[in-house]
């Protein structure tokens, strides 16, 4: 059978019953894999037939690219100098046009953002501003008048070293680039996760054609058929990582392939649930920032879009809005007890599903998927606002919830026995502030403080405005405990004694205050950031990245840090960490310009506070909806 790029893309429309148009399938940029009959040739993409019985069953062969004059050793590509540029034209002394040149399905007189001091205007003309920040704090920074730091400039070097050409384009940055690791694991690869700090710091220098090429070739991946033991997943699913090899093809010849891992070779075998979240983001952020919205519009995009999204939304036996998952399938990718309905992987779904609805073609074919969006965005912030925030006023009332309770009236709805709170929490939670628990199960909640899960429900608007600012504040008031000597730290406190032998298996990485059992991990500085522009603190950011810059640029760029205060490089800490540096850089760009902010978080969104499915439905007495209105809605 002779298949060709043209009919896998037909065919997989078929599945998701929506129809393309020819006039979107043009210019794919991207490499199909070899079983699927197409290869490119010296970035040139052009069909050729082969006959191959089993191409839609099987992986048998990583997606093929281009033959090269590449060494056998293996040793990735790296470039320098592929940036997307951006063309600057002051249109009168309070306004100043942006205009993307060399990106395909745009004008070359494309205005993507006009920008002024007190926000931004898209080209739709919606304007975006910045929480409570004062106007003289917006005002970007003329590059020709600062002059970068010694860390910054390596930090730029290093991250460009990091950059992996496949095909002669640039497609990604690996995990780590340490010279002395002579066993690299997989951190030789390029991760979706690890990626997107990356992908921002070059977007927000104006290179948008790494992230473009990222986004199209892991798209790619994401069609392969995956197997474990003779089960495959959902198509949809996003690989965690991908690695470039080079395949002989004759004595002088050798053939680059792309080779993802979709959790079949890592540490447990658990699917990266988050990396197809994360990608949602990303493609939002670099139309926002380029201004490239035939990227999201493509049919091949809009088709991954809806995979990942069939993944999420599919029916099964959870009684809640939240996403269920197994232990070790988002950032902390080891045993750490944070399976069922962790708060991070809740306000990634939530944030992609806003993405998604933004950049779902309007059509007939998404009508019903947006509806089942919006009622699922409705009823997961409902939740997460509802049932995982705790205070002071929160905690004294568990401390005196009654138990086995049986109505629909209960209180205590996850029958939440008192004893679970521990000692810590007790002493630790200040008079104001408070933050969204890390986990929440019938008769579990988990109490650690999770940092991404809290920062990120900030920037999606997961929580409400006054829940952002108590977060906020509670950060302040325990600064030593989750800032430290290094920010941030990704959860507090950390599991030990017997709590850590019984939970994480005895783990010898996850030891107490270290790794991911209350290691302090710089790469949450950029989302740590982020938060705090939002919501006008921007004194915290740059207090935390002032603190960070120097001991990074003397340590060599570590994964993580260790103790309780982040004293020390971690144990097992990879050096040269390119989202350490990457976060770093984009942190940075973030202060200096902070209206570029405005691209990357989400205002709360009204319209999804008045609806509920309950509207929808018969022979329902009381919506519990109702009631907590007044209390979670601001």
């Amino acid at each position: 059978m002779k298949v060709g790029c043209r009919l896998l893309i037909q065919s997989r429309s078929v599945v998701l019953g929506f129809t393309k148009s020819p006039m979107l399938i043009r210019n794919h940029h991207i490499s199909p894999p070899r079983f699927l009959g197409l290869q490119c040739r010296n970035r040139t993409q052009k069909p050729f037939s082969v006959t191959y019985p089993n191409w839609g069953q099987s992986r048998v062969f990583p997606a093929t690219c281009c033959s090269s004059n590449k060494d056998n050793s293996g040793k990735p590509r790296y470039v320098s100098d592929y940036s997307t540029k951006l063309e600057t034209s002051v249109n009168n002394k309070n306004f100043e046009k942006i205009y993307v040149q060399g990106v395909d399905d745009v004008d070359e007189k494309t205005p993507v953002v006009v920008e002024n001091k007190d926000g931004a205007v898209d080209r739709d003309g919606e304007e975006s501003r910045l929480k409570d920040v004062p106007n003289e704090k917006l005002v970007s920074l003329d590059p020709a008048e600062r002059v970068e730091s010694d860390a910054e400039k390596e930090a730029w070097r290093l991250l460009k070293q990091a950059v992996v050409t496949y095909c002669g384009s640039p497609v990604g940055t690996l995990a780590a680039s340490d010279p002395g690791d002579t066993t690299p694991l997989n951190y030789d690869q390029v991760f979706i996760r690890d990626f997107v700090p990356s992908a921002l710091a070059f977007l927000l220098r104006g290179e948008g054609e790494i992230v473009r090429n990222f986004l199209l070739h892991t798209l790619q991946l994401q069609s392969w058929e995956k197997t474990v033991d003779c089960y495959s997943p959902g198509q949809g699913l996003m690989p965690a990582s991908f690695k470039i090899r080079t395949v002989p093809l004759d004595d002088t010849k050798v053939e680059e392939v792309l080779d993802p891992d979709f959790g079949e070779s890592a540490i447990g075998r658990v699917a990266p649930v988050d990396s197809g979240l994360w990608w949602i983001i990303l493609l939002r952020a670099y139309t926002k920032i380029t201004g490239d919205y035939a990227m999201q519009e493509r049919v091949d995009v809009q088709t991954g879009i809806k995979l990942i999204l069939n993944l999420c939304l599919t029916d099964g036996f959870d009684m809640f809005p939240s996403l269920l998952v197994t232990d070790g399938s988002c950032m902390i990718d080891r045993r750490m007890g944070i399976h069922g309905h962790p708060l991070e992987i809740q306000s990634l779904f939530y944030s992609a599903l806003r993405c998604a609805r933004e950049m779902l073609a309007s059509d007939e074919g998404s009508k019903n998927l947006v509806r089942t969006i919006n009622n699922r965005l409705s009823a997961l912030s409902f939740h997460i606002r509802e049932y995982y925030w705790i205070d002071m006023k929160k905690i004294n009332e568990i401390y005196r919830y009654k138990t086995e309770e049986y109505s629909t009236e209960a209180t205590n709805k996850f029958n939440i026995y008192p004893e679970q709170i521990p000692h810590w929490l007790m002493d630790w939670i200040p008079e104001e502030g408070g933050y969204m628990i890390g986990n929440l199960q019938p008769a579990h909640m988990d109490f650690r403080f999770f940092t991404l899960g809290n920062i990120w429900s900030i920037v999606s608007s997961l929580t409400t405005p006054k829940q952002n600012d108590s977060i906020l504040k509670l950060i302040e008031s325990k600064w030593d405990d989750l800032i430290g000597n290094m920010p941030v730290k990704i959860c507090y406190p950390a599991l030990e004694y017997e709590e850590w032998r019984i939970i994480t298996g005895s783990d010898p990485k996850n030891t107490p205050w270290s790794y991911h059992n209350g290691g302090s991990w710089p790469v949450l500085l950029w989302q740590f950031t982020l938060a705090c522009i939002k919501m006008g603190r921007i004194d915290l950011a740059k207090k935390a990245v002032d603190l960070a810059e120097s001991r990074l640029y003397d340590d060599h760029w570590p994964e993580y840090y260790d103790t309780r205060n982040g004293k020390f490089i971690g144990k097992q800490s990879r050096l040269y960490q390119t989202w350490t540096i990457a976060g770093f850089l984009t942190s940075k760009m973030l202060l200096e310009n902070p209206e570029k902010a405005t691209l990357l978080f989400w205002e709360e969104d009204y319209d999804l506070l008045e609806i509920c499915v309950c509207a929808t439905k018969t022979g329902r007495a009381k919506c519990s909806r109702g009631a907590a209105k007044s209390q979670i809605l601001v």
